[in-house]
């Protein structure tokens, strides 16, 4: 493999798959980070790759082969194709950006980086947790460093619990802010919203169901070791974050040491993400009263935003020096299962995350028999299911050779859980 550190005279170079609404702002940062260069972009939709580029008025290239896009890139231009397996396996690439919205794809665009020895790093969630423990376990065999990605939810939770740990408390709960949940929203309804904020319909849908609130919950889940204490987590309504001392007995909750994931709704900092730390210390309660941190024993870290492209530039970085900001290692400890929207009736065929038949909350995987809803889509059903109805694993009908449920086999078997 390539020399990948920045020292060596050379930016690293990156590869993006996926050039919608967070690809275009990863290449766009790649652009003003220094030590970081964009040399592959690819997107089905060809077009859009090409559009990004002119927009971001980089020489480049549009490419048919691997080796095309290799010899492209090793020139420090920017190599455009619509198939991510180019990027992939691209020679002159030293960090991999998976960013689509295609989980089976994603899956395979990510497995094929890390089996030539490329760094991954996930901006694809859906993709991230479905298939995470295997993709973890492709990077660990190659040499290769796999990560989800700096920015997002998941990714800035992730530095405060290692902040919280680093200063000796004993983690508790990690939590988001969720500004909007109505569970049955779907790519109709949610359009005007959506293309005010120049999102895709079915992507908004998501964001607005909670269905990828639960996925990046369970991300943290699988790799902290947590659990949440009931599907799809409490979530209570908030006017502000210090508010969770009154709405989580922490006491009760936390009284056999697990640590656990959950949310907030509507609560000030739009946004932001929280970690409740432990700590029992005499001396430091003392000090951290003095520090405005309240009496304790349980206390607050909050952090007010999370910029997602704008932050991911540190975590290629990391990546590239083979430090991984966030992967499943605790396996497949939580997964997120589907859930009727509407009442559903044997024959109708499950449209996935972001779309009109089902929505997804986080469970603890041991003694689980859900259906994944990063696999739902074309699940053909074998019965009716009422609205808010668990959909089990048994209730559809899914081909085992399909490319999402072939690698969702070996995350199974990596992640140390049984099929349902």
């Amino acid at each position: 493999m390539a020399e990948q550190s920045p020292r060596a005279g050379r930016p690293i170079r990156v590869g993006i798959i996926g050039a919608g609404a967070m690809g275009k702002g990863l290449c766009y940062q790649c652009g003003i980070t220094p030590g970081i260069q964009c040399v592959a972009l690819a997107d089905l939709h060809l077009s859009r790759a090409t559009e990004c580029a002119e927009w971001l008025k980089r020489d480049y290239r549009v490419v048919q082969t691997a080796a095309a896009a290799e010899a492209v890139a090793g020139q420090g231009r920017l190599a455009v194709c619509a198939d991510g397996d180019l990027v992939a396996r691209c020679g002159s690439v030293d960090v991999v950006i998976e960013a689509t919205s295609a989980i089976g794809a994603g899956g395979r665009f990510a497995e094929s980086a890390l089996m030539r020895g490329t760094h991954v790093v996930m901006m694809n969630a859906e993709a991230d947790l479905i298939f995470g423990p295997y993709l973890l376990d492709l990077a660990r065999r190659s040499g290769a460093t796999y990560t989800s990605c700096d920015g997002d939810q998941h990714g800035v939770i992730k530095h405060l619990v290692d902040d919280l740990r680093l200063w000796g408390f004993e983690l508790v709960m990690a939590g988001n802010i969720k500004g909007f949940l109505d569970r049955y929203s779907d790519p109709e309804k949610i359009v005007p919203e959506a293309d005010k904020r120049r999102l895709d319909h079915r992507m908004a849908a998501a964001y607005t169901d909670g269905t990828k609130l639960n996925i990046e919950m369970a991300l943290v889940a699988n790799a902290l070791g947590m659990t949440t204490r009931v599907p799809g987590m409490y979530g209570p309504a908030a006017a502000r974050v210090h508010d969770v001392f009154d709405l989580f007995d922490f006491e009760r909750l936390w009284a056999d040491r697990q640590p656990f994931v959950d949310y907030i709704l509507g609560a000030e900092p739009g946004g932001g993400v929280f970690a409740i730390g432990y700590c029992e210390d005499d001396y430091q309660r003392f000090m951290l009263s003095y520090y405005k941190m309240g009496l304790g024993p349980f206390y607050l870290f909050y952090r007010p935003y999370h910029l997602c492209h704008v932050e991911a530039m540190a975590c290629v970085r990391d990546a590239a020096e083979g430090r991984s900001l966030l992967q499943p290692d605790a396996g497949l400890r939580t997964n997120v299962y589907a859930y009727a929207k509407r009442d559903l009736r044997r024959g109708e065929t499950l449209d996935g995350i972001g779309g009109f038949t089902c929505y997804g909350l986080i469970e603890n995987v041991p003694g689980a028999t859900g259906l994944p809803i990063c696999l739902a889509d074309q699940a053909v059903l074998r019965r009716d299911v009422p609205k808010d109805g668990r959909i089990a694993w048994s209730d559809v009908t899914l081909d085992p050779a399909r490319e999402d449920v072939r690698l969702y086999a070996r995350a199974l078997e990596c992640g140390r859980v049984c099929v349902p």
